[in-house]
């Protein structure tokens, strides 16, 4: 038998449990820490942990520690094109993108956002540093997204209405955020300030929008 089909029958069986099939749903717009996950779903840890597990197994989810504490972890989708198993909910009229500097991360999933959905997106930061990395704008350029025009800015007030979307382990555990807020967990490119890094930045960034979205992503990650 084909390889791809058992691969292929692993991952249906992995989501043919609803608990589990939820699981995936609710990851498809936000990573989470376990004990979130058990709170939106009404689960016991030891039921959670064997989803979970089982889950993990077939690589449908991931687990990863944060980067600003590595007690704390986080499960995310592992697999670029499992949306189209799973609910695809409409994208929100706006997206704020949250981290501490606002001059890699945020500013390039707002670029994306943008240029992928047709649909706004703003950034702030936390800590705003006084200008973009010039990593970030490289890479925005070798992917072709405008960017030339962003400037960091100070988190002064959340948008009516608006989705905020937080791409920094720091800044998202800094601020407590309410249920209702997505993170996604992205590597910071700046504390090893490389083309490849910054590339690797942009396509996980990039990844994560085409899960959402179904709609296909056109960059390859640098190697």
């Amino acid at each position: 038998m084909h390889e791809s089909l058992v691969r292929r029958a692993e991952v249906h069986a992995a989501l043919g449990d609803p608990v589990r099939l939820a699981i995936a749903d609710l990851l498809v717009c936000s990573d989470r820490s376990p004990g979130e996950i058990a709170s939106l779903m009404g689960l016991a840890s030891n039921l959670l942990a064997h989803h979970l597990g089982v889950l993990e197994a077939a690589g449908v989810v991931q687990r990863s520690a944060s980067a600003s504490d590595g007690r704390r972890k986080y499960v995310r989708l592992a697999i670029a094109d499992l949306a189209a198993f799973l609910g695809q909910p409409r994208p929100p009229d706006h997206v704020l993108f949250l981290c501490t500097r606002n001059s890699a991360r945020s500013q390039l999933a707002a670029a994306l956002w943008t240029a992928r959905t047709g649909y706004p997106a703003t950034s702030a930061g936390t800590d705003p540093a006084p200008r973009i990395h010039r990593g970030a704008l490289a890479a925005a350029r070798r992917a072709r997204i405008p960017m030339e025009d962003a400037a960091p800015a100070l988190l002064a007030h959340i948008p009516a209405r608006a989705q905020v979307i937080t791409v920094c382990d720091r800044a998202h555990e800094r601020l407590r955020p309410p249920q209702e807020w997505w993170h996604w967990s992205v590597v910071d490119p700046t504390d090893t300030p490389t083309a490849a890094g910054f590339d690797r930045a942009l396509h996980e960034l990039d990844r994560r929008i085409a899960m959402f979205t179904g709609f296909a992503t056109h960059l390859k990650e640098s190697r």
